[in-house]
């Protein structure tokens, strides 16, 4: 209590500095002071952090909270004439009138006893027990829940448990509708962050909600063939100090902590709130790849373990100028640590005269991003009606070391070692300049400007001596426009996004001549999307879009990415920007046990993007994996999903879809031919998470998912499925939630794959998929109640904290 007494002073002070009155000299010789107490009119128990405003007319002046024993006490005021207020969320609001003068000084207001207002607890924010899930005209809304947040430590491992995204296990490259051409967001801003380390970073029970996409409107920049994930975190901004400390600790192989803390403090006209998460442990991962080239039969054995560490910390601020006039700032921290080891033991199985190889490495890790945000926004008088500018800088510093020793496995002799050293530094700048204007009723008018500039410098240093270098700038301008109309049941919205993109790439090498690579497009992006609501429980939507996959740093970077003794991953210079025309028909229907969504989409993909592996022409003993330019390709597919009560104690998310894609492309068909290849893939994935109330405190989930074989033109990767298990229990009179669950109970979850092209090979991968998970989540705050309690236990429901 002491703790939450010194924090919430500490914001109450910040706050009395922003008086419109400054102190005055007249001020500090006759100061004046305002004193009270305040208590719950039911119990007559004090309440600490009760909101005190003390307003001149209609300006506000200053303010305070209560202590630990609902005492207030206001100073340095001038002599005049006041209004006080008392707000406390879940009570109604008390104003009184004040006169400070020469004869009376310090007005002692005596004890408020404050009453229960059960209006105004609808705006209490609660973590839901169970995930829901909700369908917008132009996206798919899966609000978090506990459920989802006791899967697993990181955003990455609760992104296999959201409809149509899937995260793969090993490089954790996210996918929407089966296509890893996808753009994710962070409270609506991109990242330099790689998503895929991007997702280890974040913290589950920083996580309020996870957005889909699909189909964006002209106001998005056009950029994810498959669509956006726009994953919200936490903020609040209830009247107050709230919080929230979330603790959690997984066991696979080893033990695993993340832990989470989250505050808000809003009074009068400022908003403050902070956010940091920590994620530390070891990952071991094994596998094994059988390779059936001729004369070069060889079996593969993998292992990796990994100790990381990272720290993300959010922390911001909201200022309201006046009811119009809105600033805010905030800022992303990021720091991420790892360390590991691991080998690659190659024995060639029918080759007496070749070498068998261990390659064991060494590899440390150092990444450091930060992203800092200006926001202002203007409310005209007419409802809606806004201007809004924003500036959002972003700036990653990543560097490893890696140390390779390459040693003949029979005698174990040294025949080569050697270290990479790579640094890559990116920086980007987003400026942004939003219209909203409702010109009647029925029409509304959005326009919008964006400069994008990104630069990314690549180094490599071999054995300490410089190797090469990459840089990578592209400049995007960028303008919208989209009008929407609603009429009776209908409605309808039409744009267009005019962009013109600019890059420019230059590969330097030792003892090689300069690789340049420009590029200058001017490109429109319209679309167009149309709602039918024949009644309340019934909506359809229709939407088209163009979108464009622009290669991002990693696809085109040559320099190495990762190597083992059999093969290199590198980046392809040469790419070009694929597009994609989306289409779109969506079906809601309500009904008694809840929504029910269905759909279908089309993609028609002009020169797609795919990986690609093929032999390495400087050394035919190596292969390289890296990415190309294919024909045009389509895609179609069927989603159904649903968030169902089927008894008061039974409830559950359900998901289906499948996907058919035409693939077509030239390939390496044996080693050294190249041919024109096409094939039908067709996939099927499916999810259900059930959630049973026990009792009023007690809930059981059960979570199973099954992800269907998927091919390309050279890999066929086998299905997946696994079921978890999971409680959690309220305690503290809500405030307080223990969960516990165990993952992949029947320890099925595997990565394997089989190609016969350019030659016969097969292999899979394990990682700690079956784990156990014990949390624990504590939430605080001024908005505590005891109506707000007791509302909250009869739904099931627990109250949640300040988060970001």
């Amino acid at each position: 209590m002491k703790i939450k007494l010194i924090l919430a002073c500490l914001f109450g002070t910040l706050v009395s500095m922003q008086a419109q009155t400054s102190v005055k000299t007249s001020l500090l010789e006759n100061p004046g002071s305002i004193s009270g107490k305040v208590i719950d009119k039911n119990s007559n128990e004090t309440l600490p952090y009760v909101n005190i405003i003390v307003k001149e007319g209609d300006k506000f002046i200053t303010g305070g909270i209560t202590s630990d024993k609902g005492i207030f006490y206001i100073k340095n005021l001038d002599l005049k004439n006041y209004t006080v207020e008392i707000q406390f969320m879940g009570y109604k609001t008390i104003s009184t009138a004040v006169t400070l003068s020469t004869d009376k000084k310090n007005a002692d207001l005596g004890t408020f006893a404050l009453k229960e207002d059960a209006i105004e607890l609808k705006g209490v924010d609660i973590v839901s027990e169970k995930s829901t899930i909700e369908q917008k005209i132009d996206r798919k809304i899966i609000n978090v829940g506990k459920d989802l947040i006791s899967v697993g430590a990181t955003a990455a491992e609760i992104m296999n448990n959201i409809p149509s995204v899937s995260v793969d296990p090993q490089t954790n490259a996210i996918s929407l509708r089966g296509n890893s051409n996808v753009r994710v967001l962070i409270d609506g801003k991109p990242s330099n962050i790689d998503a895929s380390q991007l997702l280890q970073q974040i913290p589950s029970a920083s996580i309020k909600q996870i957005e889909l996409i699909t189909n964006p409107s002209a106001k998005y920049n056009p950029e994810g063939m498959s669509g956006i994930i726009n994953i919200v975190l936490n903020k609040n901004s209830k009247i107050g100090l709230n919080g929230s400390i979330n603790n959690g600790v997984t066991f696979g192989k080893t033990p695993k902590v993340n832990s989470a803390f989250d505050l808000n403090y809003r009074n009068g006209k400022f908003n403050f709130y902070g956010n940091y998460g920590l994620n530390h442990g070891k990952n071991n991962n094994h596998g094994i790849i059988k390779s059936e080239e001729k004369n070069k039969e060889n079996t593969q054995l993998f292992q990796f373990n990994n100790l990381t560490t990272s720290h993300l910390a959010k922390v911001g601020l909201d200022y309201y100028i006046n009811d119009n006039n809105t600033v805010s700032f905030y800022t992303n921290q990021i720091f991420y640590k790892a360390k590991g080891y691991g080998g690659n033991d190659v024995d060639y199985t029918s080759n007496s005269t070749t070498i068998d190889l261990l390659q064991p490495y060494e590899n440390k890790q150092d990444n450091q991003g930060q992203t800092y945000n200006f926001d202002y926004k203007i409310k005209f008088k007419k409802e809606g009606h806004n201007l809004e500018l924003e500036a959002n800088y972003g700036e990653d510093d990543s560097r490893e070391n890696a140390i390779y020793t390459n040693l003949n496995r029979d005698n174990n002799t040294v025949i080569n070692s050697f270290t990479n050293d790579v640094r890559v530094l990116s920086k980007s700048t987003i400026i942004n300049l939003d219209y909203v204007n409702p010109l009647t009723e029925t029409i509304k008018l959005e326009l919008g400007l964006e400069l994008r500039n990104e630069t990314t410098d690549n180094n490599l240093f071999r054995d300490n001596a410089y190797s090469s270098n990459f840089t990578y700038d592209r400049n995007i301008y960028s303008g919208y426009a989209t009008l929407g109309k609603q009429w009776k049941k209908w409605s309808f919205q039409a744009g267009a996004r005019l962009e013109k993109y600019n890059v420019e790439a230059i590969f330097k090498q030792v003892t090689l001549a300069d690789g340049q690579f420009k590029d200058d497009i001017l490109s429109i992006y319209p679309s167009t999307f149309l709602s039918y609501n024949p009644s309340d429980n019934n909506s359809f939507n229709l939407s088209f879009s163009r979108r464009v996959d622009r290669p991002s740093i990693d696809q085109v970077n040559p320099i190495r990415e990762w190597s083992t003794a059999t093969i290199d991953s590198e980046g392809n210079p040469n790419l070009i920007p694929q597009f994609t025309n989306s289409y779109e028909l969506n079906y809601t229907r309500k009904t008694k046990i809840g929504s029910i969504t269905s759909g279908i989409f089309y993609r028609k993909i002009e020169d797609e993007i795919t990986r690609v592996l093929f032999t390495n022409l400087v050394n035919p003993n190596k292969q390289v994996l890296s990415y190309a330019n294919f024909d045009n390709n389509n895609a179609y597919g069927l989603e159904v999903s649903g968030n169902l009560d089927f008894k008061k104690w039974w409830s559950a998310n359900i998901s289906l879809d499948a996907y058919q894609k035409k693939i077509k492309g030239t390939i390496e068909t044996t080693p050294g031919n190249y041919e024109f290849e096409e094939i039908n893939a067709t996939t099927f994935n499916a999810r259900i998470n059930n959630t049973f109330k026990a009792t009023k405190d007690l809930r059981i989930q059960l979570f199973a998912m099954y992800k269907g074989r998927d091919r390309s033109l050279q890999f066929d990767v086998a299905n997946m499925w696994k079921m978890d298990v999971g409680t959690s229990y309220n305690i503290l009179k809500g405030n307080g939630t223990i969960s516990a669950r165990l993952s992949d109970i029947f320890n099925t979850m595997r990565f394997a794959f089989d190609n016969d092209r350019p030659y016969k090979s097969k292999g899979q991968f394990n990682w700690e998929s079956q784990t156990v998970y014990l949390g624990f989540n504590y939430r605080f705050g001024s908005g505590k109640n005891k109506a707000a309690e007791r509302k909250q236990r009869d739904k099931n429901e627990s109250q949640g904290g300040g988060l970001l």
